[in-house]
């Protein structure tokens, strides 16, 4: 892959503020803090931002990556990455002094093969992805103090993801895990700080901006797609939740 394609996917820099620019607003990001060896990591989900505290460490290592970059492998895999970016948004990574020498050791990898001139998009995508599995590690050894909910937080993230584009009732979910639709809510609401109908709408959104980006397919088709029966529809429910019509987001990031 041609370096111009795959730096479109992925970026490192060495700080952090208000003005970084990142990949869109639709990427992950880690931020490793500088402060005593990369000891702290502030995490990005898609859609939103780093937590304020974030901005407040001057250096440090920004990992910023496009959700595509994790879908290109397995479903496990993708759903792994999105249980690590909705579990937290800061991991104490001296927690574990082995996993964190592993991790520190992944990061100094990922730069010198992200700042060497024959760059291989394949072994960067490999680190990148040993980094996150030992990032997954450390979050399921030390942030899962309520097991059972921890399992169906996955449980319902990887019911989403085969059905979301069909299925966009909570209460759908809540029927296939066996719990009730106010008890799915209440775990939601409580880790992930949303209802399972924001989550659902927010996964719309996401596949919505990146089919208007990346796909040849008309607008009313790629509403088709997310399940709407009318284009009117699709393109009220994207600005409600975007603040722009699908074909202005459409123009102004094609």
């Amino acid at each position: 892959m041609h370096i111009t394609v795959w730096k479109q996917k992925i970026q490192l820099l060495e700080s952090l503020n208000k003005d970084t620019e990142l990949l869109s607003e639709n990427s992950f990001g880690f931020y490793f803090t500088s402060d005593q060896a990369f000891s702290k990591l502030y995490l990005k989900p898609l859609n939103e931002a780093f937590a304020a505290e974030a901005y407040e460490y001057n250096k440090g290592m920004l990992i910023n990556f496009e959700r595509e970059l994790i879908e290109e492998d397995d479903q496990e895999y993708a759903l792994d990455v999105m249980q690590l970016f909705n579990g937290g948004r800061c991991l104490d990574l001296n927690q574990n002094v082995w996993i964190y020498a592993q991790i520190q050791h992944s990061i100094v990898l990922l730069k010198e093969e992200y700042a060497y001139d024959k760059c291989s998009y394949i072994v960067l995508k490999t680190i990148l992805k040993v980094l996150m599995l030992q990032l997954i590690r450390f979050q399921q050894t030390h942030y899962a103090p309520q097991e059972l909910d921890q399992k169906r937080i996955y449980e319902f993230l990887k019911l989403m993801e085969t059905h979301y584009l069909q299925e966009t009732e909570s209460s759908f979910y809540a029927t296939k895990m066996g719990i009730s639709e106010k008890r799915l809510n209440q775990i939601l609401k409580e880790k992930l700080q949303r209802t399972a109908k924001q989550i659902i709408q927010q996964r719309q959104i996401t596949e919505a901006k990146r089919l208007l980006i990346r796909s040849e397919a008309t607008i009313q088709e790629i509403g088709f797609q997310l399940g709407f029966n009318s284009l009117s529809s699709f393109s009220r429910f994207f600005k409600n939740q975007v603040g722009e019509s699908p074909s202005t987001y459409k123009e102004l990031h094609s």
